[in-house]
C-alpha cells in the first residue's frame, strides 16, 4: 500500500514539474524556430500544424530523469542495491532520446532534404546495437525474469535466444510508438496507458523501483499532453517517441510479462503492422495500396473520421486492452 501511494505521488510531482517548465520550453523552441514539417500526402487539415514546435520529448524525459535520480540517490551511491536496476531503462531511454533528437535536428536543419532525418540504415543500426547491449544487461546483469506465462504464472527460460528476442522487442516497440505519433495526443495517451498497466504489474510483483519509474513517466506524459492535446502546441517528435517506445519495451522485459505486450500495446502494434502490410502489399501488387494510407490512424482519417474521434477511440481500445493485460498478469 505504501509503495502504491508513493508511486501515485510521483505521478503528481512529475506532472507538476513537466507543466511548470512546459511554457519556457515552448518559448525556447519557438525562438529557435524548431517547427515541424508536414508531409504533403497528409489530409488537408494537417497543414495548419506546419511550424508547430517539435522535439517535445525533452519535456517528458528530463523531469523523469531528475525525479528518478533524486529518488534513487541513496541506491546510486551504493548504499543499497534496489535502485540500480532502474539504470538500465533510464540509460536506454537516454540513448534513444539522443538518437531521436539528432534525427529531428536533421529533419529541421540537416543537409538532406527538408523533412528527412538520419538515413534509415544508420538509425536502425544504432537502435539494434543499443538494444543488444540492453538485452545483455537484462539477462546477465539484472538477471530479469525471462518470461512469465500469463495466468499460469510459471517462468520459462529462453537461454541464449533471450538476447535476440529482447533486442527485437526493444527496436520494434521504439518504432511502433514512433509510427503511433501522428495525431494530437495519440502517442502520449497510448504510452501513458501502457505505463500505467506495467507500473501496476510491477508493483504487484513487488518491483518497487520499476513501478515508481513507470508512474513517474505517466505524470510526465500527462504534463506533456497538457500542451499536446488537440490543437497541439507542441509535438514530441522522434525525441519523444523513440525513448518512450524503448522504455516501454525494457519495462515489459524487466517485469517478465512481455508476452502481454501485443495486448497491452495493441495500438502501437497495430500502427506498426499496418505500415508493414502496406509496404509488402504495395510491392507484391506493384503499386496497389491495402490501406488508404499508413500508419493506421491516417487510413481512418481519409475515411472521414475526425482526428479527435480517432484519438479517443484508439485510446479507449488501448485502455480496455491494458485492463485485460493487467488482469491476465496478476490472475
Amino acid at each position: 500500500m505504501k509503495e502504491s501511494s508513493l508511486a501515485l505521488a510521483l505521478t503528481m510531482l512529475s506532472f507538476l514539474l513537466t507543466l511548470i517548465w512546459g511554457q519556457p520550453l515552448l518559448r525556447i523552441l519557438r525562438y529557435l524556430k524548431f517547427g515541424d514539417t508536414i508531409r504533403v500526402e497528409l489530409a488537408e487539415q494537417h497543414f495548419t500544424k506546419s511550424g508547430t514546435p517539435t522535439m517535445g520529448g525533452v519535456l517528458i524525459v528530463l523531469p523523469v530523469l531528475l525525479i528518478t535520480a533524486l529518488l534513487n540517490a541513496v541506491s546510486l551511491f551504493g548504499l543499497t542495491g534496489l535502485g540500480r536496476s532502474i539504470l538500465l531503462p533510464v540509460g536506454t531511454m537516454i540513448f534513444y532520446l539522443l538518437l531521436g533528437a539528432i534525427d529531428d535536428w536533421e529533419k529541421l536543419r540537416g543537409k538532406r532534404k527538408v523533412g528527412e532525418g538520419l538515413s534509415i540504415r544508420v538509425k536502425f543500426a544504432l537502435q539494434v546495437v543499443v538494444a543488444i547491449i540492453t538485452a545483455v544487461g537484462l539477462r546477465y546483469v539484472l538477471d530479469a525474469p525471462e518470461l512469465y506465462l500469463p495466468v499460469i504464472g510459471s517462468e520459462l527460460s529462453l537461454g541464449f535466444m533471450y538476447i535476440p528476442v529482447a533486442a527485437f522487442i526493444i527496436v520494434s516497440m521504439a518504432n511502433a510508438v514512433n509510427f503511433t505519433d501522428g495525431m494530437d495526443g495519440l502517442a502520449g495517451m497510448i504510452s501513458a496507458t501502457i505505463f500505467v498497466a506495467y507500473g501496476s504489474i510491477a508493483l504487484f510483483q513487488h518491483q518497487i523501483y520499476l513501478g515508481r519509474f513507470c508512474f513517474t513517466l505517466v505524470g510526465a506524459l500527462f504534463g506533456f499532453l497538457w500542451f499536446n492535446v488537440h490543437p497541439a502546441q507542441l509535438f514530441m517528435g522522434d525525441t519523444g517517441s523513440l525513448p518512450l517506445g524503448s522504455a516501454i519495451a525494457v519495462v515489459a522485459l524487466m517485469s517478465g510479462q512481455w508476452l502481454l505486450l501485443p495486448l497491452i500495446g495493441v495500438i502501437p502494434l497495430s500502427e506498426a503492422m499496418s505500415d508493414v502490410i502496406q509496404i509488402v502489399y504495395f510491392r507484391l501488387t506493384k503499386g496497389k495500396r491495402f490501406f488508404k494510407m499508413a500508419p493506421l490512424h491516417y487510413h481512418f482519417e481519409l475515411l472521414g473520421v475526425s482526428e479527435t474521434q480517432i484519438v479517443q477511440r484508439f485510446w479507449l481500445v488501448g485502455l480496455l486492452a491494458a485492463i485485460l493485460g493487467i488482469a491476465l498478469a496478476i490472475g
